[in-house]
């Protein structure tokens, strides 16, 4: 008998094996261009935090990535990780001391998995042992059965897959530093969004220092414990929290770049895991039916989550479907709307919407469920986040004074095929006094 999940469990402490990095007065132009690609940079990133670069192209974000692993010399300044200058010292050594990923996993083709993760901890001479447990591990770690992959090659994997095996090949060495340059931009929406939990999760399990570059600002405000907004010449629009950049934007540059509809968007920011969520009664196939249903009674119940040896979830019958059969059946409904506790409640709405269902079932980082949501709990913060934008203070039907407030109309309209415009409204207010 499995036990039902509990609502909101205790987070435990977050362990952190990253580096802080430093950006002092770091700047870089190119040979042959007028303006510099990023001029005078000064950036603090803690240890254990995901920052986001983002902004349009050519503001240097891709550039400052890949200085701070020296693809790319600094023309001047100076770059700290864990308090080393590590302009000063061996770029190769430096490079094989920070996990680096690239946009669609940059795979060695003709290397299995396994040999593709190994590469790093190979050339710092790490035993077979050793090695064979890392790439277990991080396989494990990034959500692929290592029986089943570690002895595929790159071209029979999807590119979602590709790209878990990329950032397990970057953690081979347990550097404490991972930089990724556009990691999940050549993956398809609904990949990209579990690729993007997956990388949540792996940070709350690891605390490295992570820096990703990205132009989506969705994407930066989900990944990001902090965003580093910035502008052509790599000029520092805002460097603060997702909450602070949305609610608070730095410069009219910021809220222009944030757009409109900060409110809304604060769905992007706001995770599963700071809602109430509701508990599930859970069942292990092949279990008798008659014993789950009365279990999912008396916990007041109207159907259950069937779950696998791992507590993954297959289905979630209701308990009239349950009774159909003697014992709990494994099938595996391939429309089961299943977020993650890192999820925004972005995803968690667009999945309900998705599969036209009232809920969705939440799990933690490695796929187990730990209880449901419902749209009734996501629509409450959007009403709590439009009543922000709305203080009452702000005059009402019934506070209103006649006479005091001399504004016209507003007009919100759109051309409609077949129907001529109007000229300001004009032509209808002469037609109904009659004149020509």
């Amino acid at each position: 008998m499995t036990a039902d999940a509990t609502s909101r469990p205790m987070p435990a402490e977050r362990h952190v094996t990253g580096a802080a990095i430093v950006l002092d007065g770091v700047a870089k132009r190119f040979r042959g261009q007028e303006k510099p690609a990023v001029e005078h940079l000064d950036l603090e990133i803690e240890a254990g935090q995901i920052v986001a670069f983002v902004g349009p192209s050519g503001c240097g974000k891709t550039t400052t990535l890949k200085m701070i692993n020296r693809l790319i010399e600094p023309t001047e300044g100076r770059i700290f990780i864990g308090g080393r200058d590590v302009t000063k010292e061996d770029p190769d050594k430096l490079r094989q001391s920070i996990g680096y990923v690239i946009q669609s996993g940059g795979l060695f083709p003709h290397w299995s998995v396994a040999k593709n993760v190994g590469a790093i901890p190979r050339v710092l001479g790490w035993d077979k042992k050793r090695i064979a447990e890392r790439t277990d591990y991080l396989l494990d770690l990034v959500g692929l059965d290592p029986a089943v992959f570690a002895d595929r090659l790159p071209k029979d994997m999807s590119g979602g897959q590709q790209q878990r095996v990329g950032v397990a090949r970057a953690l081979a060495a347990d550097p404490p530093v991972l930089l990724m340059d556009e990691p999940f931009g050549a993956v398809d929406p609904i990949t990209r969004v579990r690729l993007q939990d997956s990388l949540i999760a792996i940070q709350h399990e690891l605390g490295k220092t992570i820096v990703i570059v990205t132009h989506d600002f969705e994407e930066a405000t989900k990944l990001g414990d902090k965003v580093l907004i910035l502008s052509e010449g790599g000029h520092v629009e805002q460097y603060a929290t997702p909450e602070e950049v949305l609610t608070d934007p730095a410069t009219p540059f910021v809220e222009e770049f944030v757009g409109s509809g900060a409110k809304l968007a604060y769905l992007t920011v706001s995770r599963v895991r700071d809602v109430e969520y509701d508990a599930v009664c859970t069942a292990r196939i092949g279990e008798p039916s008659a014993q789950v249903i009365a279990r999912a009674k008396a916990a007041g119940h109207s159907w259950i989550v069937v779950v696998d040896a791992a507590g993954r979830p297959r289905s979630w019958p209701s308990l009239t479907e349950v009774a159909t059969k003697p014992e709990v059946s494994d099938f595996l409904d391939r429309r089961l709307p299943v977020v993650a506790r890192s999820s925004t409640l972005n995803d968690a709405f667009d999945e309900m919407l998705a599969t036209s269902q009232g809920a969705t079932l939440v799990t933690d980082g490695r796929g187990a469920v730990v209880g449901s949501l419902s749209i009734g709990s996501v629509t409450e913060l959007i009403r709590n986040k439009l009543a922000e934008g709305h203080p009452e203070e702000d005059p009402s039907y019934e506070t209103y004074v006649d006479g005091t407030d001399p504004a016209p109309t507003p007009v919100v309209a759109a051309d409609e095929p077949g129907v001529p415009p109007a000229a300001d409204g004009l032509d209808d207010a002469r037609a109904s006094a009659g004149q020509s």
